[in-house]
């Protein structure tokens, strides 16, 4: 007997404010929010945006409206299970809050959708990471309002429904994700965002792409096999809505995104890169992403010695944008015969040349865009040798919530190919 095909998408998004000043209306925005000007309000940041000065500029703001902040600046570029916890026990120590407001790039949204969490439920980091690594349970109570406030251009958690981070004894990315950890507010301020060095502009902008072309080329909504109401997650495969989006984006981006790396000081260019990055969130963080994310978590998650320009050296870290780029090439050329006209489309879009046909013809655009904004040339260049390709596909294989929304099944055979075709790309 067939199997009973899914005929049901969903769509969820957080209010949106977008727009350059929009980070000065905050505390307005929270009173309606909160429901009450003497609240307690946590706010969530790291070291190098703090540095900036708009933490403390929002958090006078908020105290001019009279809430009471205290901030928490210890937020961690790429969280681990260790920054996540000093997070928690910070919050759940100094509460009880009326609300959480994080300021910066997805690492910081990502702590503050953790301690939202762990501060309104009970229960350890562990009982709700992802399964078969954490016991993937499910949130019982409601959480606090979000606002999340992005100062780089790519991440979208400021839409979506994932916290992610590293597992550091099991050296795997991984994540946390359940509808209620979608932030109530995202407040797009694209004045945040000029400070971007390049290298970040690039790596996030990747990230930006990335969920794009993998929302846009995810296994159709229908081909799934039809779900009861409780087995429904908010990535239900590629839809007309998250495709609106999707495509929205990529044009965006051939537009903006060369730009933006040259020339940071282009206002017109970040713009259109804040934008990208909100439509690309509302995408994929209904869609759902694939491959290249997928193995983008164990890429993180094993790093050794490299240490990118822009980014904190004190340690070594392959910023996720760049985890995610580094074989998007050869992932899309694996699904090209899964959804050509969708691969052909996107490449289109990218500004690729005009009746580019077959498997290369997004992997070719994306090459050479990689190439002018300067990101490694390939897995050699951050550290990863043929012998690494056993373990990095050990990794991705852990990632099954991803892999599943993939336009065809995917074999280990399948990610080693694809990880030892990206060693190098140019």
């Amino acid at each position: 007997m067939a199997s009973v095909t899914e005929s049901i998408f969903t769509y969820a998004a957080p209010g949106l404010k977008f727009g350059r000043g929009a980070s000065a209306e905050i505390g307005f925005d929270l009173l309606a929010l909160v429901g009450a000007a003497s609240g307690r309000i946590l706010l969530v940041t790291d070291p190098g945006v703090g540095a900036t000065g708009h933490p403390a500029r929002i958090a006078a703001q908020l105290t001019t409206r009279g809430f009471d902040v205290t901030t928490f600046d210890r937020a961690r570029v790429e969280p681990t299970d260790a920054s996540l916890r000093d997070a928690i026990v910070f919050a759940r120590g100094n509460g009880p809050w009326s609300g959480v407001v994080a300021i910066g790039g997805g690492s910081a949204i990502d702590t503050a959708k953790a301690v939202n969490l762990l501060v309104t439920n009970d229960g350890d980091l562990l009982d709700y990471v992802n399964a078969p690594i954490g016991a993937a349970r499910v949130p019982t109570q409601p959480l606090l309002p979000l606002v999340a406030v992005p100062t780089t251009t790519g991440t979208g958690a400021e839409s979506t429904t994932i916290c992610v981070l590293d597992m550091l004894a099991l050296k795997v990315k991984t994540g946390i994700s359940h509808a209620r950890l979608r932030p109530t507010l995202a407040v797009v301020d694209p004045d945040l965002t000029m400070s971007q060095p390049p290298l970040v502009t690039a790596a996030c902008g990747m990230d930006v792409l990335s969920h794009a072309l993998e929302s846009y080329t995810a296994r159709w909504y229908a081909d799934f096999e039809a779900k009861t109401p409780e087995q429904r997650v908010p990535y239900c495969g590629a839809n007309p809505i998250a495709d609106m989006w999707s495509e929205q984006a990529m044009r965006l981006l051939a537009g903006a995104f060369r730009t933006a790396v040259a020339d940071g000081a282009n206002e017109t260019a970040r713009d259109q890169m804040s934008l990208a990055a909100t439509f690309a969130g509302l995408g994929f963080g209904n869609a759902g992403v694939h491959i290249p994310h997928a193995n983008a978590y164990p890429i993180a998650g094993r790093v050794r010695h490299y240490r990118p320009e822009g980014y904190p050296q004190d340690e070594a870290i392959i910023p996720h944008g760049m985890a995610v780029a580094l074989t998007a090439p050869a992932a899309f050329a694996l699904t090209f015969e899964a959804a050509p006209e969708r691969h052909l489309r996107a490449a289109e879009l990218l500004g690729g040349p005009s009746g580019a046909l077959g498997p290369d013809a997004l992997p070719s655009v994306l090459r050479t865009l990689m190439r002018d904004i300067g990101l490694p040339n390939g897995l050699a260049e951050v550290g990863y040798l043929d012998g690494d390709v056993d373990d990095l596909v050990e990794g991705a294989l852990k990632q099954q919530r991803l892999l599943a929304t993939a336009p065809l099944d995917v074999t280990a055979e399948d990610l080693a190919r694809v990880f030892r075709g990206s060693m190098e790309h140019w």
